[in-house]
């Protein structure tokens, strides 16, 4: 009877480190996916435009192909990559942090240079093409061009949380790095989603409410959404900016050049009058206008130079430069 006590006991106190592990891999999960709050925003605003065209029945397939690539990129590819560089080169998060500040960055500030500057648009959409074709093998070229561009945000994604991770076993960061990235790719497509459908709920409901208000609702719903995305777009560029800034800052310091992130602090703290809700707009602001004008330094390099190495790569302008 003592050895099946003993025994029990022995599971209790298992079943207690567990739910502290599982505790512990929850909570260094949240803190390293609110530091990708740029990429997804971005994400999330730019992914629908790779269903526009297809009939409705095939939106939530064509996105649900999106996410099991996201997945595949994240969990069998920069998974076991991110391991490896944590173990091994550590010394290269930062850079790699810079790369993919840097590339947010150019992002952002191309998409601001777009609509500031005068310019012809050829590209009629992701797939580069006014003409829809064959449909089928429309869809298999845009679901293959979103999932090697999300392999670039995947990858800024699992450094930028590789960087937060403190646990110090293999296993929990292997933990942490595979909730994150299960939990930004459901998240993701999963707004997407919900964003793709709701002009078809909004047109639903205003063909067969059976309440004026509901109907109503559904005609306020159609309209509403175009400047969704519109906002949705706009926010997405500020974090790209704010988000690219603020990893650079740091992963200077880290590299050994605090000088930026050190002015930044003073100019927070001395503009800030003691708020720190002001001192965090202060940092924010500082942090945009630095990855804006890195970014619009980054936009003949991205173009001239990036773009026709990538497209005679990969096989195409869309995979360059699609987001």
């Amino acid at each position: 009877m003592s050895g099946l006590l003993a025994l029990l006991d022995d599971v209790a106190g298992i079943a207690k480190i567990a739910a502290a592990s599982v505790d512990d891999v929850a909570a260094a999960a949240a803190k390293a996916g609110s530091k990708t709050a740029g990429v997804l925003i971005d994400d999330a605003a730019v992914t629908p435009k790779y269903v526009q065209g297809f009939e409705p029945a095939r939106e939530l397939p064509i996105i649900w192909r999106i996410a099991r690539g996201s997945l595949f990129n994240k969990l069998i590819i920069l998974l076991p990559v991110a391991l490896l560089l944590g173990i091994y080169a550590p010394w290269m998060v930062p850079p790699l942090l810079i790369l993919g500040g840097s590339y947010l960055c150019f992002e952002g500030a191309e998409k601001i240079a777009h609509v500031v500057m005068p310019h012809d648009d050829h590209s009629g959409g992701p797939d580069g093409s006014h003409d829809i074709g064959d449909p089928t093998h429309l869809e298999e070229k845009k679901v293959k061009g979103a999932i090697k561009t999300d392999f670039i945000l995947s990858a800024e994604i699992m450094t930028i949380a590789l960087s937060q991770i403190d646990q110090p076993s293999l296993w929990m960061q292997a933990a942490v790095l595979a909730v994150v990235g299960i939990g930004i790719t459901f998240a993701v497509y999963g707004a997407v989603a919900v964003i793709v459908k709701m002009d078809d709920i909004g047109l639903w409901l205003s063909q067969v409410g059976r309440l004026g208000l509901t109907r109503a609702l559904g005609r306020g719903i159609v309209k509403f959404m175009p400047w969704f995305l519109k906002a949705l777009m706009i926010i997405g560029t500020a974090a790209m900016l704010w988000v690219g800034g603020s990893i650079i800052v740091h992963s200077l310091a880290q590299m050994g050049w605090p000088v930026p992130e050190e002015f930044i602090h003073h100019l927070a703290v001395d503009y800030g009058q003691g708020s720190p809700a002001f001192e965090w707009i202060i940092t924010a602001a500082s942090d945009f206008v630095l990855g804006l004008a890195w970014g619009l330094v980054l936009i003949p390099v991205g173009v001239y130079l990036v773009a026709p190495v990538w497209a005679a790569l990969f096989g195409g302008k869309d995979e360059a430069g699609a987001h």
